[in-house]
């Protein structure tokens, strides 16, 4: 039997780097998958070439109503969720504390907190009426350690701590768990990418000193959600699982 079989997955943000690996993943192993983005129309696109199991809702994630309309639209399509991936998030350019905008600021904690809040708000009934399951909330290295230049990137992630570990508190006696996954510096658009003319976040980390010198893969972090949403994981919660290839050890020894 696939490992997934019988359950739905919700994974936000999913039309493109982690989050349709991760809707790929679930949906290999036997998921209902939920494509949830902004981009309506990518996600259907999606939706449609994954097949019958699979398909879209509209999500901002920063929007209440849009959270109350998918979970609706997810309990009369697929009946309640067992697994959600709060995987939205959104970057914004370097800058100084002093020159960033409070517009940036205020709309890197709504995707990046505040989105992931939501998430966990209105998932929880659905979860609780599936006899539990499984919230694996998306954060970063960036959330373990302080960065220059990405001061609202970095607030979130490391708000993002502090609501998983409450969450699992909460929600434990209703067999729902809550972890956080942290990568490194993955080879995706968000990192890959410069979003305003300057040099993309992947280009500040060299991987040269990593112990595990190289960029990591979304399939990489796939293979870790997984595992905490199925039974493999079942004694995991309130926890923080640090995957980027050693970068927050310090430079490794020289070959």
């Amino acid at each position: 039997m696939p490992r997934f079989d019988g359950q739905t997955v919700l994974v936000t943000g999913a039309t493109s780097g982690m989050g349709a690996s991760h809707v790929r993943g679930f949906h290999a192993a036997g998921a209902q998958v939920v494509i949830a983005a902004r981009d309506h129309e990518a996600a259907t696109a999606f939706a449609t070439d994954l097949g019958p199991s699979a398909f879209a809702v509209r999500l901002d994630v920063t929007s209440e109503p849009d959270w109350t309309a998918a979970l609706d639209e997810v309990s009369s399509r697929f009946g309640p969720l067992s697994v959600l991936v709060n995987n939205a998030g959104t970057q914004h350019p370097a800058a100084l504390i002093e020159d960033t905008p409070t517009e940036v600021w205020d709309r890197t904690l709504a995707v990046n907190l505040t989105g992931q809040f939501l998430g966990i708000k209105h998932a929880t009934p659905s979860l609780r009426e599936a006899g539990g399951g499984s919230i694996i909330n998306i954060a970063s290295t960036m959330g373990n350690v302080g960065q220059a230049y990405y001061a609202p990137y970095v607030a979130s992630k490391w708000a993002l701590r502090g609501l998983t570990r409450t969450a699992a508190l909460e929600l434990g006696r209703d067999n729902i768990r809550v972890n956080s996954i942290h990568p490194g510096v993955v080879a995706t658009p968000l990192i890959t990418e410069s979003l305003d003319g300057g040099p993309a976040i992947g280009d500040l980390y060299s991987p040269a000193p990593f112990a595990v010198p190289r960029l990591g893969t979304p399939e990489e972090v796939t293979a870790l959600v997984l595992h905490l949403a199925s039974t493999d994981g079942a004694f995991a919660t309130g926890a923080e699982f640090v995957l980027d290839g050693g970068l927050l050890l310090g430079p490794a020894l020289a070959a």
